[in-house]
């Protein structure tokens, strides 16, 4: 590795200590079903977040309030003896990017075979301080 690259490297690793997020990989749902309740949350305050999570009939809102409490106390983790009502928190950003695609076949008629694509995602959840 080349002194720029490591140099960069090593500036976005000091910048992701400052940042509380939480990943959630190879999650079994297709990413356009995510997007729908990720776009609910986005900009929320957390405590609002976590009751519209809670009382969204979706499948994937039991994801996403899930990872939510886990960038939420990995920001607890950062931020010893501050409380998270006090510090007014927000959902900075989250996005869905698509992850792998098992690719099977459904048999069809007269002795074809149609492309079933079962689709999972990654979900990249941020968490700050309103303060900040």
């Amino acid at each position: 590795m080349g002194v720029r690259k490591r140099e960069s490297a090593d500036s976005r690793k000091e910048e992701n200590k400052q940042i509380s997020f939480a990943k959630l990989k190879n999650c079994p749902t297709s990413p356009r079903k995510m997007r729908l309740v990720a776009d609910l949350v986005r900009g929320m305050q957390v405590e609002k977040a976590l009751q519209i999570l809670k009382y969204n009939p979706k499948e994937a809102s039991n994801r996403i309030e899930k990872l939510l409490l886990s960038a939420i106390s990995n920001w607890q983790a950062k931020n010893e003896g501050k409380r998270v009502e006090d510090a007014n928190l927000i959902v900075k950003t989250i996005f869905v990017d698509s992850g792998f695609q098992l690719k099977r076949l459904r048999t069809a008629p007269q002795g074809r075979g149609y492309r079933i694509r079962k689709r999972s995602n990654h979900v990249t959840l941020t968490v700050d301080s309103k303060i900040n």
